[in-house]
């Protein structure tokens, strides 16, 4: 059984420039574990913060889970993320330094059944970067489209 994308954040690609990409574990309850396998998670909102030596999820939405009970949990708490202190600290110093930011792109399920998460070091994009990605895919649309007509025979 290989790995199950349970949320992609596609707003993350859109907005920034990914340089790098590490790996986490992620901290979940019971009632949260559970949503997220019913792929109830949204991380179009989140970031990720080192704070102390320790890295957290903000601001990730996983829908509380409909057969929780009074102790069901929080759908926007903060979630810590499980790193080796090596890669807490280069983070950090990447962060700081060369004004990057950690965005959340993937949540999924691995091959164990331990939910990870996928963190980018990204650089935030400009308006005229966004514009001109948008130009790049659209030509590449239009040139793939003349070719399939032109293998049809049109």
């Amino acid at each position: 059984m290989g790995e199950q994308t349970i949320a992609l954040n596609r707003k993350a690609r859109h907005d920034f420039l990914i340089e790098e990409t590490i790996e986490a574990g992620i901290v979940l309850t019971g009632t949260e574990i559970k949503s997220v396998r019913a792929h109830k998670v949204n991380l179009a909102d989140g970031y990720v913060r080192i704070e102390r030596g320790e890295a957290w999820l903000v601001g990730a939405h996983i829908a509380p889970w409909e057969g929780g009970n009074r102790w069901n949990h929080e759908a926007k708490r903060t979630r810590k993320l499980l790193l080796h202190r090596s890669q807490i600290v280069t983070l950090g110093v990447k962060t700081k330094a060369k004004g990057l930011t950690l965005v959340p792109l993937r949540l999924y399920i691995d091959g164990r059944g331990h939910a990870k998460l996928e963190v980018g070091l990204g650089r935030g994009k400009k308006l005229y970067d966004r514009r001109r990605d948008i130009a790049e895919r659209d030509s590449r649309r239009d040139v793939a489209r003349e070719l399939a007509d032109a293998t049809r025979g049109r």
